[in-house]
């Protein structure tokens, strides 16, 4: 009797409670029907709540009213975009931040499909990376409450008023080591920029009308390396590339001195490097001053400072702009005459300075080159220390290249014979003089090598010839004979 009792208070306390929690969902869904906004607001309105996950990291749940009604979603029920709070107040769970942004975006692709927003190409490197793995936030550019419409030629020009609304005054941003840098920014140089059309939130991603997170940097060229991962984002191409090369090894074994994205290309004044090549020199030098010392004085460096001319080589010409490679390592040495011939074979370059294009193919064509060619072939399949092959610059220089004729033949020849002899033990001061150079033989240039060259294509046709009609007749002899 007694264990019937318990099992129909059981039963009725589960009712109630049921009916309870039915009352409430029904009573919290026509509160939101009825209230819209104003019924979530009250709650997130109230400015220091937030969302912890499982790793410890966070998310602000304050909404500010008056910036959410100005945004372009201003006139839309919270759960539009909420959906899942329709019927109540559900708990969820997310390991981390992103996890949650991740979820969020999904919501966004719904009314923003990828076939329209492909038009803007910062979307559509984005939508990109995504293929490749990397996860797209929406609300890392465009914020999550406070959504500006994004006008052409002036990308969100609210955003821009809230930043500018301290960015244009004079302040400056301190680091551990008592380094500062100033946080003024000039919005006529950002419009001038090839960024001109992007939000201050598309490169400052965590940034919002609402968050404005304190970061503690020990130095200035801690700060500048943490800003390029920002270029990350949009240009991963390039910084796949960077991360192959010379800058980026220093960078890994703590060399913070190595130059970054911004050291090179500017913060908010980025301008293409490609409109002055004699920028980019000067760019260079800032860290390799004696190099460009030896190159101002070099017949490429005087090309370029004193005529103005834009077919001269320049620091990127020879070591590229991004996968800069070691200098010191046979991937760059064994490569040195294609990154020559660039210039050197072109016809339509050569021809006005009155140059041959015959230097590239005559030194693939005699030993040094032939050997060359040969051991790059054998590349992944060579064992030892790669073997001492003269290539462009052991003979000409590398930064210090100077004319081969007139007054600074002499010199040539000295760095000639130096070269030779470390291969050619021995070696007299007319050692070089030996070898035609780039010269093809002509009836001019070496004329008893030209003619003795031209009567052996004609003799031994003709010898070959001659022994196989002997041949013939021995044979037809010995037929006759039998």
């Amino acid at each position: 009797m007694r264990t019937m009792i318990c099992m129909i208070n059981i039963m009725i306390l589960f009712l109630v409670l049921s009916v309870a929690v039915l009352c409430n969902r029904v009573y919290a869904q026509e509160r939101a029907e009825g209230r819209g906004k104003q019924y979530c607001l009250d709650c997130h309105q109230q400015k220091g709540s937030e969302k912890k996950f499982a790793d410890g990291s966070w998310v602000a749940t304050y909404v500010n009213a008056d910036t959410f009604s100005r945004s372009v979603h201003g006139a839309m029920d919270c759960t539009v975009c909420h959906q899942e709070f329709v019927q109540g107040h559900p708990h969820r769970s997310f390991r981390s931040r992103v996890q949650y942004q991740i979820m969020a975006s999904r919501r966004c692709r719904e009314c923003h499909p990828d076939g329209t927003i492909t038009s803007r190409a910062i979307h559509a490197a984005l939508l990109k990376k995504e293929v490749l793995g990397e996860a797209v936030v929406c609300t890392n550019c465009h914020s999550a409450h406070a959504i500006t419409r994004v006008v052409a030629g002036n990308a969100v020009n609210a955003e821009e008023k809230r930043c500018m609304s301290c960015h244009s005054r004079e302040g400056r941003m301190g680091f551990v080591n008592g380094e500062a840098v100033p946080t003024h920014v000039d919005t006529t140089e950002l419009r001038g920029s090839p960024h001109k059309d992007v939000g201050c939130s598309d490169c400052h991603f965590g940034f919002s009308a609402t968050e404005h997170p304190v970061r503690k940097f020990r130095s200035e060229r801690e700060y500048r390396h943490s800003s390029s991962e920002i270029c990350r984002r949009c240009h991963y191409d390039k910084y796949s590339k960077v991360a192959e090369g010379v800058h980026f090894a220093l960078l890994n074994i703590g060399r913070l001195d190595a130059p970054t994205c911004v050291d090179c290309h500017g913060t908010h004044a980025i301008t293409s490097p490609a409109k002055s090549r004699l920028a980019i020199v000067r760019k260079c030098a800032t860290c390799h001053s004696k190099v460009y010392a030896v190159y101002a004085k070099s017949i490429h460096g005087n090309a370029l400072f004193n005529e103005e001319n834009r077919d001269t080589a320049i620091c990127t010409d020879c070591h590229s702009s991004h996968s800069i490679k070691d200098t010191a390592s046979a991937d760059f040495h064994d490569y040195i005459p294609d990154k020559c011939s660039a210039c050197h074979s072109n016809a339509a370059i050569m021809g006005k300075y009155g140059l041959s294009t015959e230097v590239v193919k005559t030194y693939l064509s005699d030993f040094h080159g032939m050997t060359l060619s040969l051991y790059r072939s054998e590349t992944g399949r060579r064992f030892g220390p790669p073997p001492a092959m003269a290539v462009c610059t052991d003979c000409h220089g590398i930064h210090d290249i100077a004319r081969v004729s007139g007054a600074d033949m002499s010199a040539m020849k000295g760095k000639l014979l130096k070269r030779c002899s470390a291969c050619h033990p021995g070696a007299t001061e007319n050692f070089p003089d030996a070898w035609l150079s780039h010269y093809t033989p002509g009836l001019r240039v070496a004329p008893m090598v030209y003619i003795t060259e031209k009567f052996y294509r004609i003799m031994l046709p003709i010898t070959v010839v001659g022994i196989l009609f002997l041949v013939l007749l021995d044979i037809r002899r010995y037929l006759k004979n039998r």
